[in-house]
């Protein structure tokens, strides 16, 4: 086996469990790490075929986190879930949640062709492909519900960025006070972001080239209000590509059929659950997406869009 780079190795006991749900005949030629990801490493195995061909799986292993027992398993019944919605997802293969016959709880599934795009660059095309996508998700509609959302964030837990807009994050932090409004339950992806859509590589010219071929990342689905996954990838899309990109998705999904809160006080709350959550958390989503190729996405820059977004989601007609 080759390996990538030093960071692509599979440990030993993981590449025993992975042969083992090979066909006869296969083996590991190759291992890549791949980058983006926050919470777990990923790695792309390249398996050489019987017939002298190859294909790819893709393993995610989390190391020392805390709640990957729950999420692997989430991911694995999401997977098992989507096979044949229509939704373009990876297979399960394998998943050794606990860790039984692996160093680390693992998960293996199939890989999917395409790649995360998170340039400018096209993005008035991707926009509408995005929020379609998401509103497919929305319309599933499960035998058994996946367990209800958690959001973690607390008036008390947000982390005003320096300079900001004292007032309105004031403002912001205030709506999050109370309790949250009445909503209809739907499946959620939970974290429905450009880092986890993958865009065909080799487009056609012109806007209808652009095609999404899969969507990665299911360890946190849940059940909630699709205002919610809408106000998680808004939020993205505005640390990603300014302030009115997030504004723009909540306009974009409502075009593609989807439906949020009827009452704007109520998809505010929303909104600003999501942009204040990410107050915690920008360091991590910086260095994610310059390691992803957005070098220019320091953490101060990120601070500025996010203190932008809150602003011009308080400022807002209601």
């Amino acid at each position: 086996m080759t390996n990538h780079d030093e960071a692509a190795a599979v440990r030993p006991l993981t590449l025993a469990w992975v042969s083992r749900h090979l066909e006869v005949g296969e083996r590991i030629v190759r291992t890549e790490a791949l980058h983006g990801g926050i919470t777990a490493e990923m790695r792309r195995l390249t398996v050489g075929t019987r017939d002298g061909g190859t294909r790819d799986l893709v393993l995610r292993t989390f190391v020392n986190v805390e709640h990957a027992e729950d999420w692997l398993n989430r991911e694995a019944d999401a997977l098992t879930l989507l096979a044949g919605t229509g939704v373009p997802a990876p297979g399960l293969v394998a998943v050794d949640p606990t860790a039984e016959q692996c160093e680390y709880p693992s998960l293996l599934m199939t890989h999917l062709a395409g790649r995360a795009v998170l340039s400018d660059e096209g993005l008035e095309t991707r926009v509408p492909l995005l929020a379609r996508q998401l509103v497919a998700i929305h319309a599933l509609r499960p035998a058994e519900r996946p367990r209800a959302y958690v959001a973690l964030t607390t008036a008390d837990s947000v982390v005003t960025p320096k300079g900001a807009d004292a007032a309105a994050w004031d403002a912001a932090i205030d709506v999050i006070r109370q309790p949250a409004p009445p909503y209809e339950g739907r499946f959620l992806h939970r974290d429905f972001q450009p880092g986890n859509v993958l865009f065909d590589d080799v487009p056609s010219p012109g806007p209808a080239g652009a095609r999404i071929t899969g969507v990665v990342d299911w360890a946190q689905t849940s059940w909630g209000p699709a205002d919610l996954d809408v106000a998680h990838c808004s939020t993205n899309l505005a640390l990603l590509h300014g302030p009115a990109w997030g504004l723009r998705f909540t306009e974009a999904y409502e075009e593609a059929g989807g439906v949020l809160a009827a009452a704007a006080s109520e998809r505010l709350y929303w909104q600003v659950r999501d942009g204040l959550a990410f107050s915690e958390e920008v360091q991590l989503v910086a260095q994610a997406w310059r390691e992803a190729g957005r070098a220019e996405l320091t953490r101060r820059a990120v601070e500025e869009r996010l203190d932008a977004y809150v602003t011009a989601l308080m400022d807002a007609p209601g």
